[in-house]
């Protein structure tokens, strides 16, 4: 007997589409995830700007957006923006994802971003130059899904989960007044 979700079975997999679509609402809830955390960093470093609160800076969101993710992903295979598009993570053969997975996944997942952030750093890249740095990483990345053999993105591959496609709800019946 299989340990996997009942629902594995009645899963596709979804287009690159609808998963850079999903991708784009999930970046506007992580501006709600970080809110509160930066609000209160902000105040306790009073708004300063040394290159060490950078650098703090962009630990914490790394670190609040891993808790945010692999929480999820290990709980219910979905964040919020995943379940408005019927989206899950999941690993074959399990019930859920392993909070172990779900993180390696996540810091695997910083590979759409980190070649880009990296090449801007080296390259002095300023605003719009390092902004079109970032899309075109995006999209390379993106093109992974074409040479998976599964059409999932590379991260997924390497970390063994996969994003399936969740069938749509029953649509519930009208019932006609006699």
């Amino acid at each position: 007997m299989s340990n996997s979700t009942p629902a594995a079975s009645t899963t596709s997999h979804p287009t690159i589409k609808r998963r850079l679509i999903s991708m784009v609402y999930e970046s506007l809830l992580a501006l709600a995830v970080l809110f509160l955390p930066f609000l209160l960093f902000e105040l306790a470093v009073q708004g300063a700007h040394t290159p060490l609160t950078e650098h703090m800076r962009q630990c914490l969101a790394f670190l609040v957006m891993g808790a945010y993710f692999i929480h999820q992903w290990s709980r219910e295979g979905q964040t919020l923006a995943m379940k408005t598009w019927r989206l899950k993570v999941v690993l074959p053969g399990q019930a859920h994802v392993p909070l172990r997975v779900a993180a390696y996944r996540y810091v695997l997942s910083w590979m759409w971003l980190l070649p880009a952030l990296v090449a801007a750093y080296a390259f002095d890249l300023q605003h719009w130059t390092a902004l079109g740095a970032i899309g075109v990483g995006i999209l390379a990345w993106s093109s992974t899904a074409l040479f998976t053999g599964n059409g999932q993105f590379l991260h997924d591959k390497l970390a063994g989960t996969q994003i399936v496609q969740l069938p749509a709800p029953a649509k519930k019946s009208k019932k006609v007044a006699a």
